[in-house]
């Protein structure tokens, strides 16, 4: 087995730390964050490139804002709770399992989720929105799911990330939407880009509407970051915020904050 890679009642995890969500509707609510390694998609605005592989090791932050310690990878599961404790896990009202992408380790999601119910923090799972044969088996135990609703015109699967636009990814995120919208409480956010077209958003408008129309959509403005350099100007974000609204009821405009007070 390679180093870093993860075994039954393990999770491969790039770092455990206190912070508060700094997107989507929940923004500016306190969250413990459990980042899990690897990631099959490459999106061109990506934040976090770090996690596209397995972590050989994990950053756990030992207080809210202070040092970090760093252990071998894979984690168990009871080291994980471990550490979401130590950071006083009941002060959080969220903990998010992110990444990476958490879905592609299901039985450590699961095991996680179900290590942490019932202690006071809502499980919210924040997800590429593609993996649904994986929700299925972990969705019992979420509260809450982000998910993402990738756009082609930004985002490659891994195995070609140099290619040229892949088949959309429209009919796998209604499915994986139906599939959490049935079992926990979900939104919708599509990252906007000078590059997203009308057409892709208007499609995704229409799938998401086929689930619910009433479902949360967040359009978040990119953080201009790698191969991104510039962001949606006001005049745009409103335009698309009208446009979608022609078929959803709940639209909103929602920028990254994050990176405004420099919090992870």
């Amino acid at each position: 087995m390679a180093s870093g890679a993860h075994r039954a009642g393990t999770a491969n995890v790039v770092e455990v730390f206190s912070s508060i969500q700094g997107e989507g509707p929940w923004v500016g609510t306190r969250t413990l964050f459990v980042r899990f390694g690897e990631c099959d998609l490459r999106c061109a605005w990506c934040d976090s490139p770090g996690t596209w592989r397995p972590a050989e090791e994990a950053r756990i932050e030992q207080a809210p804002g202070g040092a970090w310690q760093v252990e071998k990878n894979p984690l168990a599961i009871d080291r994980i709770v471990a550490a979401c404790q130590e950071l006083d896990l009941a002060a959080h009202r969220f903990v998010a399992l992110t990444g990476g992408e958490p879905l592609l380790q299901p039985e450590a999601v699961a095991a996680l989720a179900g290590a942490l119910a019932g202690r006071g923090p809502r499980l919210y799972l924040e997800t590429h929105g593609l993996a649904e044969s994986a929700l299925a088996r972990v969705i019992d135990a979420i509260d809450v799911v982000s998910m993402d609703w990738k756009l082609a015109s930004d985002v490659r699967r891994e195995s070609d990330p140099r290619s040229g636009p892949v088949a959309d990814f429209h009919d796998a995120h209604e499915r994986f939407l139906r599939t959490a919208h049935a079992g926990a409480e979900t939104y919708v956010k599509a990252v906007i880009t000078p590059a997203s077209r009308d057409e892709e958003l208007l499609e995704m408008a229409a799938r998401i509407a086929r689930v619910d129309p009433a479902l949360p959509v967040v359009l978040q403005p990119v953080t201009p970051i790698g191969r991104v350099r510039e962001r949606p100007g006001a005049a745009r974000m409103l335009s698309l915020a009208s446009l979608l609204a022609q078929t959803l009821r709940d639209v909103r405009v929602i920028p990254q904050t994050h990176p405004v007070w420099q919090a992870r």
